[in-house]
């Protein structure tokens, strides 16, 4: 709870000075617009204009619609590269619902699928990309020279996003984030529902007035999942409907990591609450613009 609200103070602060790459909105879940409108007064018998506060139109999951109420403007990242290590295939996963999304904020996508390739030409692929995204399968295919490459990626401050799912889909996720910061996920719970936000003592839900959350009241957590194991440098971001907590954040000296047991919302049911939204959200959080500053950002954003 202490993360919880510290992350909250934080992104209240930050947003106090929201930077160009960010919409007005950023690090609220629920967004609210003033809207003027014409009063008639019988007394005076003259009209007078009359300003209120309303929250902005949703779709159909209540969510705010359009994508102004993203974390990121459109097209903030023009130019930057997002690598994807992506290991489970299944169920005809081609990652290309992710991929139009996040072409929206600039990102393009530089993808292994498979099977990874040599630790020599990660590094290089690496030395050209803003971020990483590791999407696991049933068995471990990276090895402790990868991990090497990865851990100097890593601890450079650039982004690292560890996708997992059910006992047993999170080989490499576990293996990484063991290199990495010491942390795993397990388990092998049903999901399949839709989460709002965390209030009231509630034990499911999204983390409120964080950066990746901008926009989200409610949110898809997955098919059947897996759980982030308890871990005193994680920050809470989704907890699923069974009160497990399937996203994780972990922001320490500059360096930005998502731990997440619940890659099937990345292909499976993706029209449904928040999916489209989230990602673009996590892409933009991980890019660490308040590391690197105007270097991520497009030309013209200069």
């Amino acid at each position: 709870m202490k993360k919880l609200i510290l992350s909250g103070l934080f992104t209240l602060l930050f947003i106090g000075g929201v930077q160009s790459q960010y919409n007005k909105s950023a690090g609220q879940n629920i967004v609210n617009e003033d809207v003027s409108r014409s009063v008639y007064d019988a007394q005076t018998q003259t009209h007078k204009i009359v300003t209120e506060t309303r929250e902005v139109s949703a779709d159909s999951y209540g969510n705010a619609a359009g994508n102004q109420y993203d974390l990121a403007v459109d097209g903030a990242f023009e130019g930057q590269t997002i690598a994807v290590l992506h290991f489970y295939t299944g169920g005809g996963f081609d990652f290309s619902l992710p991929t139009a999304s996040l072409k929206e904020k600039g990102f393009s996508v530089y993808r292994w699928i498979n099977n990874p390739p040599s630790p020599e030409a990660l590094d290089s692929a690496l030395s050209k990309s803003c971020q990483l995204w590791i999407i696991s399968s049933s068995s471990q295919r990276l090895n402790l020279e990868h991990a090497k490459v990865i851990k100097k990626f890593f601890d450079s401050g650039k982004g690292v996003y560890l996708w997992g799912d059910n006992q047993p889909y999170y080989a490499d996720a576990n293996f990484i984030a063991d290199q990495l910061i010491n942390a795993k996920m397990d388990g092998d719970i049903p999901g399949d529902k839709t989460v709002g936000i965390l209030q009231n003592g509630s034990k499911s839900g999204i983390m409120p007035n964080h950066l990746i959350t901008t926009g989200l009241q409610n949110i898809y957590e997955g098919g059947t999942i897996a759980t982030i194991a308890d871990h005193k440098d994680l920050t809470p971001i989704v907890y699923g409907s069974a009160g497990n907590l399937v996203t994780a954040t972990y922001e320490k000296d500059g360096k930005r990591l998502i731990i997440d047991g619940g890659f099937t919302r990345l292909y499976y049911k993706w029209d449904s609450a928040g999916t489209d939204r989230y990602v673009k959200n996590a892409a933009a959080w991980l890019v660490n613009y308040e590391r690197f500053g105007e270097d991520v950002l497009a030309k013209e954003d200069l």
